[in-house]
């Protein structure tokens, strides 16, 4: 019997109801269980509120963990288990919406706690490398009126950029971009997502 497909699915639009964002990672999902595959999913909505890096996180970041305190470990806690996540996972899906032209405050947090020095990424030979390799990431890209890669998207380059830097570089994007004025723009993301999950 094949093996599941292990995605992560991550989710950053602030609304729970009529997010873009939130309706393309499900159409996503619901479209490889129609194609029958077999699907471990994990979700981590970021809804949920994530805790700010701090003094004493990043104190128990910087000390190797052979000299963790049980401090250090009730507050590595949560970013361990995101950071699992991302271990585990042959795919993540991110549902992305725009707010003020670049990320949610809530994806920020996440990509701060995920983002650790000898987790999920090294220092070779004085320069980084990504530790997470050999996985897949699917961008739903939303937005109201800014587009897609243009001058004022600081979203999708940081993105791109971050997912590399942990070494995730194998990117594709759907995008909804400037849906609150373009009638085409949801209806081509909806295809665009039809055909990739033909292909996965």
């Amino acid at each position: 019997m094949a093996q599941p497909m292990k995605i992560l699915r991550v989710d950053s639009s602030a609304k729970t109801e009529n997010s873009e964002s939130r309706r393309l990672t499900d159409r996503i999902i619901d479209g490889l269980k129609k194609n029958g595959k077999s699907l471990d999913v994990t979700v981590r909505d970021l809804n949920e509120s994530l805790p700010q890096v701090n003094t004493a996180w990043i104190e128990a970041n910087n000390t190797p963990s052979d000299d963790h305190t049980d401090e250090h470990k009730k507050t590595l806690a949560l970013s361990n288990t995101l950071v699992g996540e991302i271990e585990a996972a042959d795919t993540l899906i991110i549902g992305v919406a725009l707010y003020n032209f670049s990320i949610t405050a809530s994806l920020k947090l996440w990509i701060d706690l995920v983002c650790r020095a000898r987790k999920t990424f090294a220092y070779v030979d004085g320069s980084p490398k990504g530790l997470m390799t050999g996985k897949k990431a699917i961008i739903c890209f939303a937005s109201g009126g800014t587009p897609f890669e243009s001058d004022i998207d600081f979203a999708s380059g940081y993105l791109r950029h971050i997912l590399g830097f942990i070494g995730i570089t194998d990117v594709t994007y759907i995008t909804a971009d400037k849906h609150f004025m373009d009638d085409r723009s949801l209806i081509n993301a909806n295809a665009a997502v039809d055909t990739l999950t033909n292909q996965l």
